[in-house]
């Protein structure tokens, strides 16, 4: 039997459907979007890239809205989150085959410290300040600065750092990824691409044939698309 709560304007049977809706939901959701993260190859928030964190928030939003207003149809958040799923997906794929794409989808690395020496510029067009670098710095165990020859800001967030005892010469530095040059790189190791070029040749190499080169302790090592 029905009756009215003064204060709410709800019924209390009424009440246990809406809670029993909201938990059939919350259990649905929580299965929904672990098997659409294992679609997208996700496994760790700190892998998670600009594109990948703005489609979390706004899951989480649509989630958050379909469990609260119990009278929406349910498809209604579950097609705009197959459609993030698809379109994260169609993102990864493009990004994996064109160098370019990656690059403004996810951004590229930023060399914080170059040789032992801060790049105030660098950190300056990151918005990346100097607690920040000391903080990952202290982080990694790391006292002082000197102690570092590179350390590279990546897409991610994170901060990769190379010890200057234990580098000889450089660490390795993506010159060619997707058989695209890296023209930042060879302007860090003071190169021009006809340098690049040169060592392509006299390996017998095609730079459309080329997954990936770096350079390591004054060579470059080459990783060619029939080789995966």
């Amino acid at each position: 039997m029905y009756y009215k709560i003064n204060y709410s304007g709800y019924y209390k049977n009424g009440d246990a459907m809406n809670l029993i809706t909201a938990l059939i939901r919350t259990i649905f959701f929580y299965f929904f979007i672990m098997i659409s993260y294992r679609i997208m190859g996700k496994r760790e928030i700190a892998e998670l890239g600009v594109i990948d964190l703005i489609v979390s928030i706004l899951i989480a939003n649509i989630v958050a809205i379909s469990i609260e207003n119990l009278d929406h149809n349910i498809l209604e958040s579950v097609i705009p989150i197959i459609i993030l799923v698809l379109l994260e997906v169609g993102f990864a794929y493009l990004s994996v085959k064109n160098n370019h794409v990656r690059m403004i989808l996810s951004g590229k690395p930023a060399l914080i410290i170059n040789k032992g020496k801060i790049n105030h510029q660098e950190m300056i067009k990151q918005r990346y300040t100097l607690d920040d670098l000391l903080l990952e710095l202290r982080n990694k165990e790391i006292k002082n600065i000197k102690e570092v020859a590179y350390a590279i800001l990546e897409p991610n967030g994170s901060l990769s750092v190379f010890k200057a005892k234990s580098s000889k010469n450089i660490f390795p530095l993506p010159l060619i990824m997707d058989g695209s040059i890296i023209n930042d790189s060879l302007k860090y190791l003071n190169k021009e691409v006809t340098w690049l070029e040169k060592i392509i040749s006299s390996k017998n190499l095609n730079l459309s044939n080329i997954f990936y080169a770096y350079y390591k302790n004054n060579t470059v090592h080459f990783i060619l698309k029939k080789d995966l």
